[in-house]
């Protein structure tokens, strides 16, 4: 007589080593669950588009205090740019935080690559007790008497068991669609994202960008630069390189039949941007879908047995004044360890437990922030804020500083005239007023 082999069972499986995943390991962990961090690729971040600004430092320094002395940073920002561009011009915002470098971290970002810092960071939840099984495929999500009760993965007796299964696989999350929980998006909701990192010498960057020691500097580009598609572009310094791409609305690149690749190119060969990549040399080439739409894109985000959070949750705020991920990845991971650790001590794994999930994205600000910004993205991404106002903006300051002979310029009277000479009509203009006051002011 032969027994049936014992099941593998886990309190925790969570399915994705990005940021959200690791952060949702190591946290789960350190609570003394028994807890397997599955990632599909040879090690985490080996899937991840490189070069990044991470924005969370105060999140990741509760759970890791003075984490950016030990973490695989490249450059701390001390600098944010925000250009508007024409086809020949760029007028720019600049930002700039005095401190004392590292010392301010909980208030600064970071630039960092992505491979090297997912896999630290994925090593942290190693260290406090989480399993890390690389290279492992999930096929399916398991289902006993309605609940998800844990995975199957590529490989011989691949079926693993837990009691709480945590969804971080990404934008097109193919266990939130395998659970019932995520639709299918429209092209519009996302942006393909093309991005270099080239390498160059820190005394070049250094000295072309301004920088003294680890100061970085991060540039985010509207306007012309993306020609007639909806999306912008970036520019960050590395310790040795730099990272550069350009995002372009899906449905704006099929309509216009633009290839992003091409648009990248001539962002690197703007006049504004030129000077800056010159004598980069090629190291990396990837691309990346990005969730653009926040709250409206948002799948249901638990049922029995299981919890979304990360990209496959659309937590990617794209609200124009803020361009963030990778820190809203880490709270929505820790929101949901801390509810499969209240679930595993209460012993139940319903919907109903698991719902507390909302309470704590609530108290981290995910939740909050998403909606209170939820008007945004359609606004952000529309052709008239993407294309039209930032090249205004750009050719009307070069009226203003124009100097051959001719009369000085009024700005009021210029503005009004680039109005009428271009072809936004009165409710237009004043609709998106509306859209800038509904979307950033109340």
């Amino acid at each position: 007589m032969t027994t049936a082999p014992a099941k593998e069972q886990f309190d925790v499986i969570i399915v994705g080593a990005g940021p959200a995943g690791s952060v949702a390991a190591l946290l789960s962990a350190r609570a003394g669950l028994k807890v397997l961090l599955l990632e599909r690729g040879e090690y985490p971040g080996a899937k991840n588009v490189s070069g990044a600004v991470f924005y969370g430092s105060a999140i990741l320094n509760q759970l890791i205090p003075n984490w950016w002395e030990q973490a695989p940073v490249e450059r701390y920002i001390c600098r944010r740019d925000i250009a508007f561009m024409s086809p020949t011009t760029a007028v720019a915002l600049d930002f700039r935080s005095a401190g004392a470098g590292y010392a301010t971290a909980p208030y600064n970002g970071f630039t960092v690559l992505r491979p090297k810092f997912d896999r630290w960071l994925a090593a942290q939840a190693e260290a406090a007790g989480a399993f890390l099984l690389t290279s492992a495929v999930v096929d399916d999500v398991l289902r006993e008497n309605g609940r998800i009760v844990g995975v199957r993965v590529r490989r011989e007796q691949g079926e693993i068991y837990a009691k709480v299964v945590i969804a971080c696989d990404g934008v097109n999350s193919f266990l939130a669609k395998k659970a019932g929980l995520q639709r299918e998006f429209h092209s519009h909701e996302l942006s393909l994202g093309v991005k270099e990192v080239l390498g160059l010498d820190p005394a070049i960057i250094q000295d072309r960008f301004h920088l003294s020691g680890n100061e970085g500097i991060a540039f985010e580009y509207l306007g012309a630069i993306t020609e007639d598609v909806h999306g912008g572009a970036f520019l960050y310094t590395n310790h040795d390189s730099l990272s550069l791409g350009v995002i372009g609305q899906v449905s704006s690149l099929v309509e216009r039949r633009k290839r992003s690749y091409e648009l990248l190119e001539g962002f690197k060969a703007h006049p504004a941007v030129a000077p800056l990549v010159r004598g980069g040399k090629l190291r990396e080439y990837s691309a990346h879908l990005i969730p653009e739409s926040g709250w409206s894109m948002q799948p249901k985000l638990y049922t029995g047995g299981m919890l979304v959070a990360g990209d496959a949750a659309g937590f990617c705020l794209a609200a124009g004044l803020y361009l963030e991920g990778m820190n809203y990845a880490m709270q929505s991971g820790l929101a949901a360890a801390e509810t499969a650790i209240v679930a595993c001590q209460r012993g139940n794994f319903s919907a109903r437990t698991l719902a507390i999930y909302r309470k704590y994205l609530k108290q981290r600000h995910v939740s909050t922030d998403f909606r209170a910004y939820r008007h945004a993205p359609s606004f952000v991404n529309g052709p008239r804020l993407q294309n039209l106002y930032p090249e205004m903006v750009a050719r009307g300051m070069e009226q203003i500083f124009r100097v051959d002979g001719a009369p000085k310029q009024k700005i009021l009277p210029l503005a009004y005239r680039m109005v009428r000479q271009s072809s936004i009509k009165p409710g237009q203009l004043l609709h998106d007023v509306y859209q800038v006051a509904r979307a950033y002011l109340w």
